[in-house]
């Protein structure tokens, strides 16, 4: 394999610090029936026909892309360790042949419930490199890749802790106007926030990395700081994000009310248009959670059952005064 001091002009690296601990980042990543829920940019999905996860062992899928593309896909597996190392090169079949990388997964346990990624991709020659990034989009492919396994892991703690919060409510309205209403900073503040709530104060950068900062006042004049810091954009059909309480410049803060909850808590927003009504499905689980706060996440479903019933109250009405 190539060494990492001859081989800066033709790869493509990344490291990140993950809130989860190594073993489950080992398994989401060498298990097909966690692969197939995570890998991938955003939009892709992976059909697995064989893994033969040993040093020489073959792993052959399908990529489905977001436009309907299948793209042939082979892994030969050179280094195997659980839970800390894996070495393999990748290759493309039919359309995809001949864009072939050697791949280096290290995981590091920076203590029992955070890893630390490192991952290098190297290519046979410096046009290769940059062939996939300008047809491709490799180094925005990589970052989706990355976080979509980071969001994964993370609904997979969650779920052991009974911590994924769902609601779902149907609007008489067309699609692209609920998800305007959603991602337009002047149509936000006419609905946003618990019953009662009005905001007074928002900025809006809608991309991923972009946030939504927002100020609210509860009915008795209480102020109360939020933001979100969105992680896919894809109108008209799906929105995620990663929300917390802050401050009034848009640091991070503890929840206001005490209850010791997430700095961090992740949400998906899908939108399904049929008959001229839009069901919205709102998924929301712990992010970057301690075990005590994913349990206070959720202790709180019920409380926030109530206050997303109300928030789509005033949704509902102000979907009816924007047709």
């Amino acid at each position: 394999m190539p060494t990492p001091t001859d081989t800066a002009d033709r790869e493509i690296s990344t490291t990140r610090d993950l809130a989860a601990p190594r073993d489950l980042v080992w398994k989401v990543w060498t298990d097909p029936h966690h692969i197939a829920r995570w890998w991938g940019p955003r939009g892709f999905t992976t059909t697995t026909s064989k893994m033969d996860l040993t040093p020489g062992g073959v792993w052959r899928f399908v990529m489905h892309g977001p436009d309907g593309t299948d793209y042939q896909n082979v892994i030969n597996y050179v280094d195997v360790r659980a839970p800390e190392l894996l070495v393999y090169r990748h290759g493309g079949e039919g359309e995809t042949r001949g864009i072939q990388f050697d791949v280096t997964i290290r995981l590091e346990a920076i203590d029992a419930t955070h890893t630390r990624l490192h991952m290098r991709v190297v290519f046979p020659t410096a046009e290769a490199r940059q062939f996939v990034i300008d047809k491709h989009g490799a180094l925005e492919g990589q970052k989706q890749h990355v976080a979509r396994l980071e969001e994964y892991a993370a609904r997979q703690l969650a779920e052991a802790a009974d911590a994924v919060f769902t609601i779902s409510r149907t609007f008489e309205a067309p699609r692209e106007l609920v998800y305007a209403a959603w991602t337009q900073a002047e149509r936000l503040a006419k609905w946003w926030g618990p019953t009662g709530f009005t905001v007074h104060h928002s900025t809006l950068d809608l991309r991923p990395g972009g946030t939504f900062h927002y100020g609210m006042s509860s009915p008795t004049g209480q102020a109360m700081w939020g933001k979100f810091v969105y992680r896919d954009v894809a109108p008209p059909e799906r929105l995620s994000f990663v929300n917390s309480f802050s401050d009034e410049q848009g640091n991070v803060c503890p929840d206001p009310f005490g209850l010791g909850l997430p700095l961090e808590m992740y949400s998906e927003v899908t939108f399904l248009e049929r008959d001229g009504k839009t069901t919205l499905t709102l998924v929301g689980y712990p992010f970057s959670a301690t075990d005590a706060q994913r349990k206070a996440y959720s202790d709180l479903r019920p409380s926030m059952k109530g206050g997303w019933t109300g928030t789509f109250e005033q949704l509902t009405h102000y979907l009816e005064s924007a047709k």
